[in-house]
């Protein structure tokens, strides 16, 4: 079925208030849904609102709650979701951040005690759209083991950047620092497909292309040695620097049941003329250097938005079943 992006949003708010969530943090992560199928972001669309209803129906995320919002420190916000969904708890504390930024050149935005994010990107191009450098990380539950190892410990710990434009992002990335995110491995064995070689390891800790052997063992990091290091950095900051939950902690994201996510969110907010006005002019020197080269390209140059999204028939019908509970 061919959905339009505003239908998107409207039944996610729709779906997600009928499970229990209050009008605000409704909309704020239906925003979010929509957003991602904009991009084609599957995983972090429409393929998440079953999870985030059936956790309103339980307890598990609390939808009606309000972020507290303090400023520790000039330069640092923190925003506690409190166990609610971390776009309110993001957006409450943005424009404090956003202040804080401006004043002092750079800022910290921490989110604590937080439901999954998903889309990581989604919060740093909001920082983006008001002239600032962000850069965002959160933990997640434990798929990823160690190089060499064979039990989970951290989580796929993405970390996304986006730069600002006169029209739009310059730049914009969001990657987890696994090697694969964990959606793409329930999906290919939801459709009986092997996974490529490299992804994942076994309970015993030896690489599989079996999806089910996959979720039985961990994810491996992107790049090995590299990735662990930088998902370590995610977990110490997120988890750390916000006094929220280690990803060891947390019970699987999609599970219906079990005590609250709890994650940590860390955004930084940096102002691109705070050492005067160069930045501008390197960006460009690196972009033209990209641009001389066939198909090559500054990663998020070339993002196409869509307002009319391919939505698998099961999938929409489920939506609005969701909507009219």
């Amino acid at each position: 079925m061919k959905i339009s992006v505003a239908e998107i949003e409207s039944a996610s708010t729709a779906a997600l208030t009928a499970h229990g969530a209050g009008d605000f943090q409704a909309r704020e992560v239906a925003r979010a849904v929509a957003r991602a199928e904009s991009l084609g972001n599957v995983i972090c669309g429409l393929y998440y609102l079953e999870s985030y209803c059936a956790q309103l129906a339980t307890g598990r995320v609390n939808g009606t709650v309000e972020p507290v919002v303090s400023q520790p420190r000039g330069g640092a916000v923190l925003s506690d979701a409190r166990f609610g969904f971390s776009q309110p708890a993001f957006i409450r504390a943005l424009p404090l951040a956003i202040k804080a930024a401006r004043e002092n050149g750079v800022a910290t935005l921490g989110v604590a005690h937080a439901h999954t994010c998903t889309s990581v990107g989604f919060f740093t191009e909001q920082i983006a759209a008001a002239g600032l450098i962000g850069i965002g990380m959160t933990n997640a539950s434990p798929v990823v083991a160690p190089p060499l190892g064979d039990a989970a410990v951290i989580g796929t710990n993405p970390i996304a950047m986006t730069v600002p434009g006169d029209d739009g992002p310059r730049m914009h990335f969001d990657f987890s620092t696994s090697a694969v995110a964990l959606g793409k491995i329930t999906m290919a064995k939801a459709a009986g497909e092997k996974i490529p070689l490299g992804w994942a390891v076994d309970a015993q800790g030896v690489p599989t292309t079996d999806p089910d052997a996959a979720l039985k063992g961990a994810l491996v990091s992107a790049g090995g040695y590299k990735g662990w290091g930088l998902g370590l950095m995610v977990e110490l900051l997120a988890a750390g620097m916000t006094g929220s939950v280690n990803s060891l902690d947390v019970k699987g994201l999609k599970l219906p049941d079990g005590p609250p996510h709890g994650l940590g969110q860390f955004y930084i907010l940096m102002d691109p003329a705070t050492y005067g006005d160069d930045f501008g002019a390197r960006f460009e020197r690196v972009a033209e250097a990209v641009a001389q080269q066939d198909s090559a390209r500054i990663p998020g140059a070339k993002r196409q938005v869509m307002d009319v999204i391919d939505v698998p028939d099961a999938l929409w019908h489920l939506v609005q079943s969701l909507a009219r509970a």
